[in-house]
């Protein structure tokens, strides 16, 4: 039920659309669940997977997905990004150069970084 409110966000989705699909949609729309998925079992792994991975992946998502701003922007060859990026696919199941995976790592960013602030702000 979660999948069919949250579909709106994704007007040419296939359908049927598994719920799973619409990760990031759900947790735009509110839905707890998502959100807690997306933290637990994206954002979580890639910040215990040390912060280069983390950094990679933000800067290649803020690059455009661009390999080689990224490894400019990092001070590291092309294909240290390369790797980096196979590991927070093979860590989360994301591909970041795919579109839809690109959206659904970045909410999860997102929402990892609230979780991980500061109480006091």
């Amino acid at each position: 039920l979660a999948g069919l409110q949250a579909v709106a966000g994704w007007p040419d989705a296939p359908r049927p659309v598994l719920a799973g699909a619409l990760l990031a949609e759900r947790a735009l729309d509110g839905d707890q669940d998502a959100r807690a998925f997306l933290v637990e079992e994206v954002y979580e792994p890639l910040r215990d997977a040390g912060a280069p991975l983390l950094d990679t992946l933000t800067t290649y998502l803020e690059q455009g997905s661009s390999l080689e701003a990224t490894a400019r922007l990092l001070f590291v060859h092309p294909n240290t990004v390369r790797y980096r990026l196979r590991r927070v696919t093979e860590l989360t199941g994301y591909v970041p150069a795919d579109g839809r995976a690109a959206f659904t790592l970045r909410i999860a960013l997102v929402l990892g970084r609230f979780v991980s602030r500061p109480a006091n702000l």
